[in-house]
């Protein structure tokens, strides 16, 4: 279910993305609109100015719908464990062992009563 809603929530985001993408603006930037036609064609460019608009705002709804679904569905998933129970690790054995610090100091210095040398044979 989740991979079906996450299917159409990005054809959604591509459908709103091509339909503000077409939709004529003021400066005339990638607008497709008319042609400056005096009305000849099926929709003038008042009428398909609003059902651009109309269209967006049916993709807009619908993928803000589709959003908040799949943010619940997420929220549901992860509210039954958490990152370290999906990895396997228990919590608890993820515990640091503690260091004295004696791995970093030099071997100590023999003394003078400690020999290094085997005792001589006499």
């Amino acid at each position: 279910m989740e991979n079906v809603l996450l299917i159409v929530h990005l054809i959604l985001a591509l459908c709103l993305i091509g339909v503000v993408l077409l939709q004529r603006s003021e400066g005339g930037g990638l607008g497709m609109g008319s042609g400056g036609g005096g009305g000849t064609g099926v929709m003038s460019g008042r009428a398909a100015a609003s059902a651009m608009g109309k269209l967006t705002w049916v993709f807009a709804i619908a993928f803000i719908c589709t959003s908040i679904l799949l943010t619940v569905m997420a929220a549901r998933n992860a509210a039954d464990s958490s990152v370290l129970d999906r990895l396997g690790t228990p919590a608890a054995e993820e515990s640091v062992p503690a260091d004295d610090g004696s791995a970093l100091l030099p071997p100590p210095v023999p003394s003078a009563d400690d020999t290094l040398l085997p005792p001589r044979a006499e």
